[in-house]
């Protein structure tokens, strides 16, 4: 994988944190792609869930973007997902890419 295929997945999501994230990356920022092997999008739903869930009970402020990635993590259903983490200077995504890497499933 090359930074081309981020950029590209994160091309096709219109969101406020995908545009953010595509953003940092075009500016040169930290890119880390965890492509030994996929997990399923349900095992990364049930972690990602209980964290907002937890933050929400605790006061903690949630991460922008995190109640949807939930959703999105959710509706992929067994899909299999790469994960990638961009860190820019402002903050750190994390990215959770379709198995072909085309398509950005979702982004915290």
């Amino acid at each position: 994988m090359n930074r081309d295929d981020p950029e590209s997945a994160l091309d096709q999501d219109d969101s406020t944190s995908a545009r953010a994230a595509r953003a940092e990356l075009q500016a040169g920022a930290a890119f880390q792609f965890f492509g030994s092997q996929t997990t399923s999008s349900r095992q990364l739903w049930d972690i990602w869930s209980h964290r907002h869930e937890v933050m929400f009970h605790t006061g903690v402020i949630r991460r922008p973007g995190l109640a949807e990635a939930v959703d999105r993590l959710r509706a992929a259903g067994t899909a299999r997902i790469y994960l990638a983490t961009i860190t820019g200077s402002q903050r750190r995504f994390i990215v959770f890419l379709s198995e072909d890497l085309t398509r950005c499933a979702a982004r915290v």
